[in-house]
């Protein structure tokens, strides 16, 4: 053990570097997978534990005045019902800020449904006109207990009492009403009522909903609300961040085992020697294996530690949704096992890997044997070079026999070591062959045993090729130590022997090649992805309108303004291209199971930009375009004809394109307000939506608009999707710089490597005349060749799989395929530039010193 340690501690002297990697390495991959656990853990339990805590209800219903709703406790599966509670829309300001909003009556603390108090207290009779806010509409009207709303257009005034949480369907401006409890006073004029459903079974909701609009009548029913809605849109973008943050988290996880596996594996082959000895002093195979396996454990297991106590002291402390993330993971049950079991895991892979290379080390004897000298595409100084090592046969020569003691001799060759492989390069490269030495007679009982002939030609010589060229076949593949037709034909073209020789180094011995481009492939694969994910960003922000957000504000006007006024009142201000009269409303799915959004927008002569991903524009009588969440909702497509229900009406449309919708999960089916017209003469629009001029801010025209309508004008700006992504710019930031060190791990590995194989044909290259400065271009050239080979795979690999990572997302999301956006070439083509430059960059140290070793140091090495 004592001697394990020292060669250990030796070893970590020389590799300092390698270590240090290592364990910042594991240290990135380990904090991305807790990271995208504890955003899991943050997108999931909040809105659970409000569900819980409420003892919510599973399902939602917005009904008439008039429908009997008493019929629903006794439906099978209900467990409880909830109201119900007499509803009114209306519209509530504060400090300058305006949201529509949905005022409930509620008598008492309802036993289903009843929302925890987060702020203040619940409503009290003592104070008649009191008002209890839902959190989120809270934050956007910036209002806290004690606040006083107004309603505009109205003498009315509201007094925030307290602040609740809600599983119901969060607000969104200008889509989704804000909720607000009321005493059934302040609610004197209903306009609705709402029931709230709790099953026995969840998983019975879509039958329970079908059976409740059948009791009721499908005209009865305003919209329907799941728990499977309200958990989707409370778990949003946070399960978004967490996905990816899992995905890289994985990925540089296997990145990082088969960069320590590679570089084991080359440490292994340019420490065969110190090996053999560790082997002839009496280590066994499993004790060499220890050595490899124990300290790169040690590596990891450093790292991930390091990272989950880091984690677990200041996590909380981050920035932004990530640190809230973390705080409420830390109070999950499972926080704790996760804690211990994703840094035990990221430890055990990289020992996995680590241990397939280390028990390549343990099977190396303790004597070297002669190595394989006629292996197809080896070393540029192969077969011929004369080289034998350690006890084996004696190796027959052309002009020599061995015969008698001569037989046994360890001994190479008669011809020099260099001679043969010198000859034929000075030939290839059009130099001057080098002086021949004297050959020696032989002696002894070796002079009366008969020369022997000359060898046959092997595979690919001048015979065989020949006959290959009279049979019109390709030429054989050349043998170890031989140069390629290509490369033939670049020295024969004046190309730098320095260039075609680097190549040649880099591509000959395939299978290694191989894996060394797919180990650096890998991470620079990844970065990719994470590059497309970055640029479809900066696309929601940049070009909204190619996104399906041609539209920068919404506005809904109140009865003070009829449809003539408002469009010019709209169209006046300067900043305002286009102005969209539409309405919005809730419509019945076919079986009656869930309601959608049926959305009419634009004219006949002036229609609503969608921004189409496939099929063509609705342009005539009952045509429709619908988004993906719809589509497979109702599990139709292009050129389906689909049925629902407003109210008592039917409505009937003829879908001819699919839409990227980012509102409503994709739930939405689009047509102009004229084909709504048709089946409805006195629809009246109730919302406008206004393009903007290139350059106008959305802002400032929002505030002109509300002023210049003096009260009358609700305008709100549209929610971009990217907006809630802003972490993960951050989060793609951080994954970027753990992947490229995982890559200048691999790098540094495949540098080693090509400078060890190098010192071999040191004799050589300088024999044939080539200068210290040319023999290490040839390294440089051999290792920028492979990081070019690593990043054109790259390229073509993962520009691909971007798309369809980021399009599987858009339709798992409702909002549809069509949304990836490749980075664009000038930063692909800096990307692949800076990969190679660095690549060369670290390859030009090594390699010049290793180009000026001394003779005696090379013949050390090549021994």
């Amino acid at each position: 053990m004592r001697a394990t340690l020292r060669w250990a501690h030796s070893d970590l002297r020389t590799h300092r570097g390698e270590a240090l990697f290592l364990v910042l390495a594991t240290a990135g991959i380990v904090a991305s997978l807790l990271l995208a656990t504890a955003l899991f853990g943050y997108a999931t339990n909040p809105w659970q534990r409000v569900f819980t805590q409420s003892h919510g209800a599973h399902v939602w219903l917005h009904t008439d005045t008039a429908a009997d709703t008493g019929k629903l406790a006794e439906l099978d599966g209900v467990d409880s019902v909830a109201g119900p509670y007499p509803t009114a829309a209306t519209t509530v300001a504060s400090r300058g800020s305006r949201a529509a909003v949905e005022l409930r009556a509620t008598p008492q603390p309802p036993s289903v449904g009843r929302p925890p108090v987060v702020s203040g207290h619940w409503l009290d009779p003592a104070t008649p006109n009191g008002v209890v806010l839902e959190s989120r509409l809270a934050r956007a009207l910036l209002a806290e207990p004690g606040d006083t709303l107004t309603v505009p257009g109205t003498a009315r005034e509201l007094t925030v009492v307290g602040l609740a949480d809600s599983a119901e369907p969060r607000y969104r401006p200008g889509e989704q009403p804000g909720l607000v409890w009321a005493l059934p006073s302040t609610v004197p004029d209903p306009g609705g009522q709402v029931i709230g459903l709790r099953l026995t079974d969840p998983g019975d909701t879509s039958y329970v909903v079908q059976r409740a609009v059948t009791v009721l009548g499908a005209g009865a029913i305003g919209e329907v609300s799941t728990w499977q809605q309200a958990r989707a849109e409370a778990q949003g973008d946070n399960r978004l961040l967490g996905q990816v943050l899992g995905l890289f988290g994985l990925g540089a996880l296997v990145a990082a085992g088969l960069a320590v596996h590679g570089a084991i594996a080359t440490r292994i082959r340019g420490h065969l020697r110190d090996l053999s000895v560790l082997k002839a002093i009496g280590f066994t195979p499993g004790q060499v294996v220890r050595i490899f396996l124990l300290q790169h454990l040690a590596y990891a297991l450093l790292g991930a530690v390091a990272t989950a106590a880091l984690a677990e002291a200041l996590g909380s402390r981050i920035p932004g949704r990530l640190g809230d993330a973390v705080g409420v993971w830390q109070g999950l049950p499972g926080h704790t096992v996760a804690l211990f079991v994703i840094p035990l895991g990221a430890v055990l892979f990289i020992g996995a890997t680590t241990g397939l290379a280390a028990w390549r080390a343990g099977r190396v004897p303790p004597v070297p044997v002669q190595r394989p000298t006629a292996a197809l595409g080896g070393r540029l100084t192969g077969a011929n070079t004369g080289r034998a090592f350690g006890p084996g046969p004696a190796v027959a020569t052309p002009g020599r026999q061995p015969t008698g003691t001569a037989a046994q001799a360890l001994q190479p060759a008669a011809a020099p070591p260099v001679r043969r492989l010198t000859d034929g390069l000075r030939r290839v490269l059009g130099l001057r062959p080098a002086p021949a030495a004297p050959d020696r007679q032989p002696t002894g009982t070796t002079s009366q045993a008969p020369r022997a002939q000359p060898a046959a030609a092997p595979p690919g010589g001048r015979p065989t090729g020949g006959l290959r060229r009279v049979l019109g076949l390709r030429p054989a593949a050349p043998r170890t130590g031989q140069l390629s037709d290509l490369a033939r034909r670049a020295l024969g073209a004046r190309v730098p022997p320095a260039l075609v020789l680097g190549w040649h180094k880099a591509f000959t011995r395939r299978p290694r090649s191989l894996a060394t481009v797919a180990r650096l492939t890998l991470p620079l694969l990844l970065i990719v992805v994470a590059m497309s994910a970055w640029t479809t960003i900066d696309r929601f922000h940049s070009t909204p309108e190619q996104v399906g957000l041609p539209t920068a504000l919404s506005v809904r006007a109140d009865a003070g303004l009829n449809e003539r006024q408002t469009r010019a009142l709209l169209e006046r201000d300067p900043g305002v291209a286009a102005a969209y009269p539409g309405v919005e409303t809730a419509a019945l799915v076919p079986g009656q199971t869930a309601t959608i959004a049926l959305r009419g927008l634009g004219t006949d002569q002036d229609p609503y930009p969608y921004t189409l991903a496939e099929g063509r524009p609705a342009s005539g009588a009952d045509e429709a375009v619908a988004g993906q969440g719809l589509l497979d909702l109702l599990d139709v497509r292009v050129g389906d004809w689909v049925r629902m229900t407003v109210g008592d009406q039917p409505q009937i449309l003829h879908i001819v394109g699919r839409s990227i919708e980012p509102d409503n999960a994709g739930r939405v089916i689009s047509t102009s307000l004229d084909t709504l017209r048709a089946n409805d003469p006195g629809l009246r629009p109730t919302l406008y939506e206004l393009r903007l001029d290139p350059g106008a801010d959305p802002r400032e025209v929002a505030d002109r608009l509300a002023t210049a309508g003096r009260g009358h004008l609700d305008v709100h700006t549209v929610t971009n999707p990217a907006d809630g992504l802003s972490p993960l710019r951050a989060v793609v930031a951080g994954l970027i710089a753990v992947l490229a060190l995982i890559g200048l791990i691999e790098l540094l590995t495949a540098i080693g490597g090509t400078v060890r194989e190098s010192e071999r044909d040191l004799l050589a290259l300088k024999a044939i005349g080539l200068s210290p400065r040319q023999i290490t271009a040839i390294t440089v050239t051999a290792t920028g060749c492979t990081a070019l080979a690593a990043v054109l795979a790259a390229t073509a690999l993962g520009l691909p799989l971007a798309h369809w990572l980021i399009d599987a997302q858009g339709r798992s999301s409702g909002i549809g395929a069509g949304i990836a956006q490749s980075p664009s070439a000038p930063l692909m083509l800096l990307l692949g530039t800076a990969a190679v430059l660095c690549a060369a960059a670290l390859a030009a140290l090594p390699a010049a010193r290793a180009a000026r070793r001394r003779l005696a140091d090379t013949l050390s090495a090549v021994a």
